[in-house]
């Protein structure tokens, strides 16, 4: 058992204090957070409670559960009753939730607490966090530099040390690229696998919501607290799942370990090529076999992702209108109905977002259907089949999270350049299948350590070997 497990262990025994944990915490939140703004909202006084609960339970002799007392930071586009949810944007910047998300209940069932919502690329739309409206969250290794996205706070916050794990969303990297970014362990789970009732939907046939934490046996815990089929969402599997946490150190006998020559790219930094190279070896090393597999469809990825992503958010984000949800914009004299909507989503969605939606609706509109949207859809089922061919000759795929460690906060001002850098997560989503991020070694940037991410992706729904392989990986590393 590894470090969350064995301090959940403690509390549930009354060995160690939820309490004391949780003011820890906070104390370290209120001495760095001012700097890297991993959070929108800090909830002190109910993780306290929370936290107190907890240990009143292990005290009476009662289980409060796997999680007991691990303090455990949300996304801010994941609902709760507890503060606002704004997926760091003005269009919700007041609003509410008068529920909690399934998730927020199953991880309150499993006794944890929670700390605050952390920040995120408005909308989830973003791959460094510098869309959101509150401002951008800085990497904890080096704070000139971004910390990734869409999840930017959620892996900032782990990686500070802010708390024990975190949750994010995962529509194409926003889970992987910011753990690779940010040095820490994030677990994007087969589409279905958690439900996504209470998540601000973004592209609704993508989402997923998925843990961040500092080891692949602490990410399994959480993972193991969110799964299993929701009434709530029509689009979870009814698959059986056994706790993988006690799993996670067994090694996988005969592991075959898949590498495409297209995650071999030129585009790669040279340290992130380097750090690939010695994964491949480490996989030798521990008695893996290599297998060249290939994934020709690979650099058609981000184009297919950003006509389906967009054409869903043009159609999640059409109830964001100044009248059903979100910010009303005043109107002026003579204005009408039109001049409410146009002003309340011009004043209230950020550039990135109003990019995407008006993408989204180009590829959507009439003359243009065929050309863009049902052509990406048949690119999509030819990419599943590509990994399906691919893991017919090994267990997991290998690769880099990211083609480069992170950057310098505004270093890069071409959106293209910055969708580029979900090249290699994006299928992921399109195809429907698990894949997890671990720190895989370091790039030397300007006398600064940055971490470097490495991707595992396995066949939906096994996740167990997908976290074995990765507990195989973590350690050889």
């Amino acid at each position: 058992m590894s470090g969350l497990g064995t301090t959940c262990a403690e509390i549930r025994a009354g060995r160690s204090s939820a309490r004391i944990r949780v003011d820890a915490f906070l104390a370290e939140i209120a001495a760095r957070d001012g700097e890297i703004h991993a959070f929108n909202e800090v909830h002190a006084d109910a993780a306290r409670a929370q936290a107190d609960a907890v240990d009143a339970a292990a005290r009476a002799g009662r289980d409060p559960g796997p999680l007991a007392g691990a303090v455990i930071a949300i996304k801010d586009n994941i609902v709760m009753r507890e503060g606002r949810t704004t997926c760091s944007s003005r269009m919700l910047e007041n609003y509410r939730s008068p529920f909690d998300a399934t998730v927020i209940g199953k991880l309150a069932a499993a006794g944890a607490v929670f700390i605050g919502k952390t920040n995120l690329d408005e909308f989830a739309m973003g791959s460094s966090t510098e869309n959101s409206a509150f401002g951008v969250t800085r990497n904890p290794h080096d704070p000139s530099r971004v910390s990734g996205g869409s999840s930017g706070g959620s892996a900032a916050a782990v990686a500070a040390r802010f708390c024990d794990a975190s949750l994010g969303s995962d529509t194409g990297g926003s889970i992987r690229q910011p753990a690779a970014l940010c040095g820490c362990v994030g677990l994007k789970p087969t589409y279905g696998r958690v439900s996504r009732y209470g998540l601000v939907a973004f592209g609704s046939s993508l989402d997923q919501i998925g843990p961040f934490a500092r080891s692949v046996e602490d990410a399994a815990l959480v993972y193991d607290a969110l799964v299993g089929r929701d009434p709530h969402d029509s689009t979870t599997a009814d698959v059986a799942h056994e706790p993988l946490a006690p799993k996670v150190h067994e090694p996988v006998k005969g592991l075959r370990v898949g590498v495409p020559r297209e995650y071999r790219s030129d585009a790669n930094a040279p340290a992130v090529a380097a750090v690939y190279e010695r994964a491949i070896e480490a996989a030798r090393a521990m008695g893996a076999t290599i297998v060249d597999v290939a994934l020709p469809l690979t650099d058609l990825g981000i184009s297919t992702y950003y006509v389906i992503a967009p054409a869903e958010a043009s159609s999640n984000l059409a109830r964001y209108d100044g009248i059903r949800y979100g910010h009303r914009a005043r109107l002026g004299p003579g204005e009408d109905l039109e001049a409410l909507y146009s002003k309340s989503r011009a004043e209230g969605f950020g550039p990135e977002v109003q990019r995407r939606i008006l993408l989204g609706t180009y590829v959507l509109s009439s003359g243009y259907y065929d050309a863009y949207y049902k052509r990406a859809l048949q690119v999509r089922r030819l990419i599943k089949e590509e990994f399906d061919r691919a893991f017919a000759a090994c267990d997991v795929i290998l690769g880099p999270t990211s083609p480069i460690p992170a950057f310098p906060i505004g270093g890069i001002k071409d959106p293209l350049s910055m969708y580029l850098c979900d090249v290699y997560t994006v299928n992921t989503n399109i195809a429907g299948i698990p894949g997890i991020s671990f720190n895989g070694g370091w790039a030397d940037e300007g006398g600064r350590r940055l971490p470097v991410g490495l991707q595992l992706q396995a066949p939906a729904f096994a996740e167990e070997t997908l976290l074995r392989a990765a507990a195989m990986f973590e350690r050889a590393i």
